[in-house]
């Protein structure tokens, strides 16, 4: 097992990273504050591994919420139903709830947690790739509304992530793709080496090797760990980790939420702000070849549907945190392995990759 530290002082937490790490019971009650525990995962996970998790809790006072799986699930009507559940079974203020799923259930879970009482203790155990390396690590939770995606949450740190590289097993090939979008982002903002890597490994990643993964895995948290530490509420450097999610997130809203998966609308908004990244003479051709490739061998989709159209782009693109007054403000690539911080971009140019990438 690996042990990484997110250091946010009195918040600091850890990362376990490995195998079989549902099966170790201590790593969970470690981190439970009191008898009351709520477990909140969805009709997918439930199935394959809510038992292994219930086997750890032998003694407590432990109540479930199983969620419908799906991205069109995370919104307010749904986080209700955890909420009800805490209510009815007259949870305090020192419970404890743990999301066992992907990044919709513990951005679900870790929302509820936030705001119940003004703050609940949570875990999270993470059981997909893009999950396990990305979205449980940072303490970002929240829901979509109908005209932006995450436009409601909070900052929240958890007690601990748990990562066991096992339930990969049951992943589907889909999703598995779908969390290498977030692995490849961290070496085209920060870390040339592993984006190397990766050209050379993508394959023995997608054929679920499992050193690669474990490799892969804690390479991404690391990177992620770093800069959450140095910026937790995303004044700055954690900007860069919103490489592609702008065009990202408008495509997620402007498809209709579960259309396409989370890290398929990032590969696609990412080769998008390549594009961009060209006409503003940052990267060169090759460069943007490459990082089409690597996302293609990834088995992402790399281009947007065709009834997304610049228009509806803009005026999603539009809701967007990194904005300021109006400003439509983007994550672009001064090179492969440096990201800019939010700039804003000459609309022309911005409207010239929205009309020609990817349209034939």
């Amino acid at each position: 097992m690996k042990k990484l530290r997110v250091e946010l002082g009195e918040r600091s937490y850890p990362i376990y990273i490995g195998s079989g790490l549902l099966s170790q019971s201590e790593l969970i009650t470690s981190h439970i504050k009191s008898k009351q525990v709520v477990v909140v995962t969805n009709e997918t996970i439930a199935p394959l591994y809510l038992e292994a998790v219930l086997k750890n809790l032998a003694g407590y006072s432990v109540e479930t919420v199983i969620l419908p799986d799906g991205e069109q699930f995370k919104t307010l009507d749904f986080v209700s139903q955890i909420f009800d559940k805490l209510l009815s079974c007259k949870f305090s203020r020192n419970a404890t709830l743990i999301a066992l799923g992907g990044g919709v259930v513990g951005d679900m879970g870790g929302f509820a947690a936030a705001c119940y009482q003004r703050g609940i203790a949570f875990l999270q155990i993470p059981t997909t790739l893009l999950a396990q390396v990305d979205s449980s690590v940072g303490g970002k939770t929240g829901v979509n509304h109908p005209l932006g995606k995450n436009m409601i949450g909070a900052f929240y740190q958890p007690q601990c992530v748990i990562a066991d590289a096992d339930v990969l097993d049951t992943l589907d090939d889909r999703q598995l793709s779908a969390g290498l979008a977030e692995v490849i982002k961290y070496g085209l903002i920060r870390d040339l080496e592993f984006f190397e890597w990766l050209e050379n490994n993508i394959d023995a990643l997608l054929a679920r090797d499992k050193q690669a993964l474990a490799y892969a895995i804690e390479r991404s948290c690391i990177n992620k760990a770093e800069i959450v530490a140095e910026d937790e509420t995303e004044t700055g450097i954690r900007a860069t980790l919103n490489l592609g999610h702008t065009f990202g997130h408008a495509l997620e809203t402007g498809a209709g939420y579960g259309k396409f998966l989370h890290g398929e609308a990032v590969a696609i908004g990412t080769c998008q702000a390549a594009d961009l990244s060209k006409r503003l003479g940052w990267l060169d051709e090759g460069d943007v070849t490459r990082i089409i490739g690597l996302f293609k061998k990834a088995r992402l989709p790399v281009e947007p549907p065709e009834d997304m159209d610049a228009a509806r782009f803009l005026d999603l693109m539009a809701v967007d945190k990194k904005n300021v007054d109006g400003q439509i403000r983007l994550i672009l690539l001064e090179k492969i392995g440096i990201a800019t911080l939010p700039v804003d971009v000459a609309l022309d140019l911005l409207e010239m990759t929205l009309k020609t990438y990817g349209r034939r």
